[in-house]
């Protein structure tokens, strides 16, 4: 895989990454335009996901309208933004979508399962049209329905315009740009990384499911927060943690799921497994189709901010152990842990990190239904970690400044300061400290800071 993303970086450009027709419903057909795509052929500049029908179109093109929706919505400080283009992985059993919102508070993920299609679905990664002129047209598909279905080589070519003089179809080329802000990498991984944290709480069905959904406050709602309860009529927010409950933050952050509300079936909620509030996770079961949402801490942060990998990225067997992984990886819907670290000869805890380290560069999700990574493949740059991770270049600028001075006493002299930090016997970074004010503020819940980084890096210099 590692020669088609050099190829796919050295082809990336205007020409390379734009949309060469428009998303379209005619006539009993439906269209997704894609980008330039890498897959298990590499580069493919017209690259075929899917031709078939569908089986339950009533709740694919919900699904695609709710993703739609987030993508253009700034939930902190409601403002409706410009359309963003979500990530479309093909994985043989499965299309998976996935975008966030502006605000990037919401990361949004569609499955769509072999049973709601009528078809082969095919193995890639790249970016889907989801333009104004298509949102409009899928508001018109009726229960009952049954669409033909092609994603990506062009869609159905005849299907773009209409001849004035009547009767002839003919086909409009567009140039129009991928439009995936380079932030939703990071947030990819960061994703990837909370969702491994996160547990079932509890699950509503049936009447009790499409009610909850009925009464989600719109998205130009006052925020409203506190600890979604299950009771005997269905799920309550209240003001204080209960049995089960999930910690809110920002209850309008639900609000385009209203779009899909006759067609739920269950709800299912998440929350971590530390217990205290913060992130959650809310998955919503139709026929044949999933969405999930996952929200920040806080309706005011975005998941685009530093991760808590540092410390994985500045371990050189993890680095080695990740480019062998990444080498096998073919567009899996669910990664077999176990039978990776026997196939790269790693044991499961280095695997484990190395995976996690892969989704920083967004080149892997995570299922906490299914408890397993997934693999989808985005235009990569190798030195984007870096870039995106400023903590750990300024550790490397501080090592010659970093000296041992007892026991696990380290002192790191940044600037005209020299901090303390206190980094465990057990080799254990999460229990490290600092006196700086970014670890007094965050402690490690986002990620080690740049002194401590330094002291590990010293450590295996020495």
């Amino acid at each position: 895989m590692q020669s088609h993303i050099l190829k796919y970086k050295a082809l990336q450009g205007d020409i390379m990454r734009e949309f060469k027709t428009a998303s379209s419903l005619f006539d009993g057909n439906l269209a997704l335009s894609i980008a330039p795509a890498l897959t298990p052929k590499g580069l493919e500049e017209n690259p075929l996901f899917f031709s078939g029908e569908i089986i339950e179109p009533v709740v694919i093109s919900a699904g695609l309208l709710v993703l739609a929706d987030i993508v253009s919505t700034r939930y902190f400080k409601y403002t409706p933004v410009a359309q963003r283009d979500p990530i479309l992985c093909a994985q043989g059993d499965r299309l998976r979508a996935e975008c966030f919102s502006a605000c990037n508070g919401v990361y949004a993920r569609l499955d769509v399962f072999q049973s709601a299609l009528d078809g082969e679905i095919l193995y890639g990664t790249t970016n889907v049209d989801i333009g104004a002129d298509l949102r409009k047209s899928l508001f018109n598909i009726k229960q009952g329905d049954r669409l033909k279905f092609r994603i990506g080589d062009d869609g159905f070519k005849t299907l773009h315009s209409k001849n004035i003089d009547g009767g002839v179809l003919t086909d409009i080329h567009i140039q129009r740009p991928v439009k995936m802000p380079d932030r939703w990498v990071r947030a990819l991984g960061n994703c990837a990384i909370l969702h491994q944290n996160m547990e079932y709480k509890f699950h509503i069905e049936g009447m009790q499911a499409k009610t909850f959904i009925a009464m989600l406050p719109a998205a130009t709602g006052k925020e409203r927060s506190g600890w979604l309860t299950p009771t005997k009529t269905g799920v309550m927010l209240k003001p204080r943690e209960e049995k089960m409950s999930v910690y809110i933050s920002g209850l309008h952050r639900l609000s385009a799921l209203k779009r899909i509300m006759s067609n739920i079936s269950a709800v299912y909620f998440y929350a971590p497994k530390d217990g205290e509030p913060g992130q959650m996770m809310i998955e919503v079961c139709m026929t044949g189709v999933n969405i999930t949402l996952s929200l920040t801490a806080k309706s005011y942060e975005g998941y685009s901010g530093e991760g808590a990998l540092l410390d994985s990225l500045s371990d050189l067997k993890i680095l080695e152990g990740s480019d062998r992984i990444d080498n096998i990886l073919n567009f899996e819907s669910r990664l077999d842990i176990d039978k990776m670290s026997k196939s790269v000869g790693m044991i499961k805890s280095d695997t484990n990190a190395a995976l996690e380290l892969l989704a920083v560069s967004g080149k892997l999700g995570f299922d906490v239904r299914e408890g397993a990574f997934f693999h989808r493949e985005l235009p990569d740059d190798p030195d984007r970690v870096l870039k995106d991770n400023p903590r750990l270049i300024g550790a490397k600028k501080l090592i010659e400044d970093t000296e041992y001075i007892e026991d696990n006493i380290w002192h790191v002299k940044s600037g005209d300061t020299i901090y303390r930090v206190i980094y465990p016997t057990d080799e254990n970074i999460e229990n490290a400290k600092c006196t700086c004010t970014w670890y007094l503020k965050h402690k490690n819940g986002r990620g080690p800071c740049k002194h401590i980084l330094a002291v590990k890096l010293k450590k295996e210099k020495v």
